[in-house]
């Protein structure tokens, strides 16, 4: 009898174990669909905005339309490479200071393809692991969820500056 229940706890510890897995590999292919998608419709909303209005704020206080974008890509950059891997951010204080469309495309294209990369290459295993924050400890599977909701924070600034420059933001790309 003591063997059987040792055995039966043994079979369901793994087999929750594997449901475990399964679980954070489910999120980690979400969010890396979630990520491309984001791409996708950031690249629409900043190509939508005539070079122009990249200067544009609705108040003094404000950022630019364009700084909202580099400020996107550096924190994406900031993000990954400070949080979930090792390697450098391909946003640079340089890029910071760009004022042309042009530029600001290219940085945002090279920031999310840089942050789609870090997740596909990221172990699920990994999300549970804690790192120090500036506002407390969080584990990589908060700062992955960070990632996005910081963008959708400042994309979602951009549409508004789209209307109030009376353009019709691009149909919404979701999941």
């Amino acid at each position: 009898m003591k063997f059987l229940s040792i055995s039966l706890i043994l079979i369901l510890s793994f087999s929750l174990s594997l449901r475990a897995q399964r679980i954070d590999s489910l999120f980690l292919e979400a969010s890396i669909t979630k990520l491309q998608h984001s791409k996708e419709y950031t690249m629409k909303v900043a190509n939508l905005m005539p070079e122009e209005k990249y200067l544009f704020k609705p108040t003094t206080g404000e950022m630019s339309f364009g700084e909202q974008l580099l400020h996107l890509s550096s924190n994406m950059g900031w993000l990954c490479s400070s949080y979930l891997d090792a390697s450098s951010n391909p946003v640079t204080k340089a890029d910071m200071k760009f004022q042309h469309k042009e530029e600001i495309l290219s940085v945002l294209n090279k920031s999310y393809d840089y942050a789609i990369n870090i997740l596909q290459r990221f172990k699920p295993v990994n999300l549970a692991d804690t790192v120090s924050f500036f506002a407390g400890p969080l584990d990589k599977l908060q700062i992955i969820n960070l990632l996005n909701d910081h963008q959708t924070h400042h994309r979602a600034q951009m549409l508004v500056y789209l209307r109030l420059n009376g353009i019709k933001p691009p149909d919404y790309v979701g999941w």
